[in-house]
């Protein structure tokens, strides 16, 4: 069921479903221009980082135009609890919808979310919105560096009180994208046929460094990929062919398998828009690293692949 789940999620040819998940900087200024608001692209800002988290500030200080700033921490997640479902859970669904309809977003108006961070904080917002059921949802590719390269004017101070008023009339339920618990990321990552693939830097999955969580170190059997490898220097997604041959050195296509997780399972969603890139289907593990870690009873890996395990 869970292969049926993953396969089904590569695939961008369902009704109504936009045929890539990114888009340039000159379409959505193109896009932008839609005389017909009820047709205009809802655009939001999300960004975001881990020293100072939610960066309204500088959304505040330039953003593109009409772009309404969305709080990962309170809009794209849940509170942590115990920690064992990460420190960035899949928010409530009442939360996530509300949030958005005060967006501006509609289940039929096209959504554009981007971010300062090669898309790897935006890409929650792009999965949690394909997850709900929104078919036409994509990620500015290169995030606002692309826009401002591209001689593109912005904007700046607070949401305009008519973008805030018209709010949307998103409707969603979550399940249109496969996902993995603990349990099931073990047993991926132990799966002759199945891949679990870790997206976090180098050094924090071989365990040398761990600025967050408790533990360092990964899920035993776990391969690396970091969604630094998925963008160029610009911070725009390298060409689908040569996402699909790195993957594949992994044993990441299509006939496989494919989990992924992160720290907090926000970054992992921009390596399964990645793989989607590159055809192959991707599950998320939203408790993440820091979720597996938070559980005691729950093994280590240092090293490479081939590293010790550890309780």
């Amino acid at each position: 069921m869970l292969r049926a789940a993953i396969a089904s999620s590569a695939s961008c040819q369902t009704a109504g479903m936009r045929a890539s998940p990114l888009i340039g900087a000159a379409e959505l200024n193109a896009a932008l221009s839609e005389p017909d608001p009820a047709r205009r692209s809802a655009v939001l800002d999300v960004r975001w980082d881990l020293a100072q988290g939610p960066r309204p500030d500088l959304y505040e200080a330039a953003h593109i135009p009409g772009a309404v700033f969305v709080d990962l921490d309170t809009a794209l997640a849940a509170p942590a609890g115990d920690g064992r479902r990460g420190r960035h859970p899949l928010p409530d669904t009442d939360v996530f919808v509300a949030a958005m309809r005060e967006a501006g977003v509609d289940s039929g108006r096209p959504v554009v979310v981007y971010d300062d961070a090669g898309g790897t904080i935006a890409a929650r917002a792009w999965w949690l919105l394909r997850d709900h059921g929104h078919h036409n949802v994509a990620l500015l590719d290169g995030g606002l560096p692309s826009w401002v390269g591209a001689g593109l004017a912005t904007e700046a101070g607070p949401p305009a009180p008519t973008a805030v008023a018209a709010a949307g009339n998103f409707r969603g339920a979550p399940g249109a994208m496969p996902t993995l618990d603990a349990d099931q990321a073990a047993a991926l990552a132990d799966d002759p046929g199945g891949v679990l693939l870790d997206a976090r830097q180098s050094e924090r999955y071989r365990g040398e460094q761990e600025p967050v969580d408790p533990r360092a170190g990964h899920i035993p059997g776990a391969l690396h990929r970091s969604t630094r490898d998925n963008v160029d220097g610009g911070g725009a997604f390298l060409d689908p062919a040569e996402l699909t041959r790195r993957f594949a050195s992994l044993g990441a296509t299509p006939q496989a398998r494919v989990g992924v997780y992160c720290g907090s399972g926000v970054t992992a969603a921009h390596e399964v828009l990645a793989l989607e890139l590159a055809g192959v289907g991707g599950a998320l593990y939203p408790g993440s690293w820091s979720g597996w870690c938070s559980d005691p009873e729950r093994p280590v890996q240092t090293g490479d692949h081939t590293g010790p395990v550890t309780r």
